[in-house]
């Protein structure tokens, strides 16, 4: 999942995002409300988190803006303590969920699965390619049976392919789903962490799902090679 975390509260801003980095999610940050309105226009994002009292534009106003522009990312957006005129006014400005800080980190990642999942993106908890078996939830992934260890950037290729099966995924498009914004395009790199994802999930089982297609990207084979 790609998010956009739109947060003055810098510490706060950085901890969601050290935190969503670390569940497997991609993540950037924007610290005043015309920023995160420029990145959520320009770049292709699952979930936004948005808080109301930014500098420049408030949450209103971007939240505002984005639908009137015709965008319908799912936006969950942070709320004062027991602010039910803000909850009742985000939602009326076209957010999909709120959140009343203090919150519960626990409770942010389970909101933004639910509104992944919500909206147009429901797939089954369990990818099953064969007997290539990748759980999101638990982020774990076997073959055959037997576990198969991967890095969280390996795990989110293998998701994002997984999630893709049967089509050819472009090394751009791994690169903006599983890296941030911030970071400066490398597609070797792609190429280095496909690698090491074959290698797990092929060479040690004598399997062929992850497919390089020359000069157009990679396909993992629905049936699980």
């Amino acid at each position: 999942m790609r998010v956009l975390v739109v947060e003055d509260e810098k510490r706060l801003a950085a901890a969601l995002q050290r935190g969503l980095t670390a569940e497997g999610f991609s993540v950037d940050v924007a610290h005043d409300g015309n920023q995160g309105l420029w990145l959520a226009l320009e770049h292709n994002y699952d979930v936004i988190v948005l808080d109301i009292m930014l500098p420049g534009l408030n949450g209103y106003r971007v939240c505002a803006r984005l639908r009137a522009a015709g965008s319908e990312t799912p936006i969950l957006m942070l709320t004062a303590k027991d602010g039910e005129y803000d909850e009742a006014e985000a939602l009326d400005t076209g957010a999909d969920d709120f959140l009343s800080k203090p919150f519960s980190y626990v409770v942010l990642v389970a909101r933004l699965r639910a509104l992944h999942r919500r909206t147009g993106h429901r797939l089954p908890p369990t990818l099953e390619l064969g007997d290539l078996v990748i759980d999101p939830a638990r982020r774990t992934c076997t073959r055959g049976g037997s576990e198969v260890r991967l890095t969280t950037r390996e795990f989110a290729i293998l998701e994002y392919l997984a999630r893709r099966a049967g089509e050819v995924v472009a090394k751009r498009e791994i690169l903006q789903h599983v890296w941030d914004s911030a970071f400066e395009a490398d597609l070797n790199l792609v190429e280095v962490h496909v690698s090491a994802v074959r290698r797990k999930i092929d060479t040690l089982f004598g399997r062929s799902a992850l497919e390089t297609v020359r000069g157009a990207g990679y396909r993992l084979a629905a049936d699980g090679g």
